[in-house]
């Protein structure tokens, strides 16, 4: 018998989407959660006028989620923070707290009735001085074979996404604290019973599940879900919680650039 203990009782995937406003009902936002015992379902938004989950109305779902004694890992699909040339280039300090507060204040993306490209266009925020270069990519990027968190428009794209979802990372952040392990900002190591946050590629686990009927959206958070919970009851996720980094990488990416759960 193994001698393995699961570090999670809950298991939580995330399809996100950077479409129109935080308070939009977002067909391409898809939640599915799973649990030790139990293969992962979809979880529809709480009852409301709107037939799909908003932004906003995930952020605070995932806050009472937090706030449960439950042992959670939780995995998002944008990326949790910018290669370290835009810290360099902007002279933000290198601290992933230091860099979400300014991003907010010049991307202000989860106010109402705010659309990321409101930003980009300078309807709105201050996005001109917090701008990136479509060529510079994380660490995490490159190893991934992911496009560059600044690479709008083009399929495949993360950028929107992450530009919609910054803010509400750091609205997690102040509304729950301590209860939450955002890897690998507070350390490779997530300790027992605490909850995790963490930014997953669903595209390095969706063609290991069967389809079964899933839109793509769908089938990406149902893949996030099923993975984290395979990983967590074989023992393999601890060992993707300590990826093969040099030194200097493994700094940048705890303190500034963060990583991709699963990239090795």
């Amino acid at each position: 018998m193994s001698e393995h203990s699961p570090a999670f009782e809950r298991y939580v995937g995330i399809d996100y989407s950077g479409a129109k406003t935080p308070e939009a009902s977002l067909k391409g936002l898809r939640v599915y959660v799973a649990e030790r015992l139990s293969s992962p379902i979809e979880v529809p938004p709480p009852p409301s006028p709107r037939k799909y989950w908003t932004r906003k109305g995930l952020a605070q779902w995932l806050v009472e989620i937090f706030k449960e004694d439950v042992s959670t890992i939780v995995g998002i699909d944008h990326s949790f923070s910018f290669p370290i040339r835009y810290f360099e280039t902007h002279h933000i300090l290198p601290d992933w707290q230091t860099f979400l507060d300014d991003f907010q204040a010049h991307w202000p993306t989860d106010s109402d009735h705010t659309y990321v490209d409101f930003v980009r266009n300078g309807s709105c925020g201050n996005g001109e001085a917090r701008w990136g270069r479509s060529r510079w990519r994380r660490f995490t990027e490159e190893r991934a074979g992911a496009k560059s968190v600044f690479h709008f428009d083009v399929p495949g794209s993360v950028a929107k996404s992450t530009h919609a979802g910054l803010p509400w990372l750091r609205y997690l952040r102040r509304e729950v604290g301590y209860r939450i392990h955002c890897w690998p900002f507070d350390g490779w190591d997530v300790h027992p019973g605490r909850s995790a946050l963490v930014e997953v590629y669903p595209s390095l686990w969706s063609k290991s599940f069967p389809w079964e009927g899933r839109t793509s959206d769908q089938h990406d958070a149902y893949s996030v879900a099923a993975w984290l919970r395979d990983a967590d009851l074989d023992g393999r996720l601890q060992t993707y919680f300590h990826p093969q980094l040099h030194f200097q990488e493994c700094a940048i990416a705890k303190d500034v650039e963060g990583w991709i759960l699963g990239v090795m």
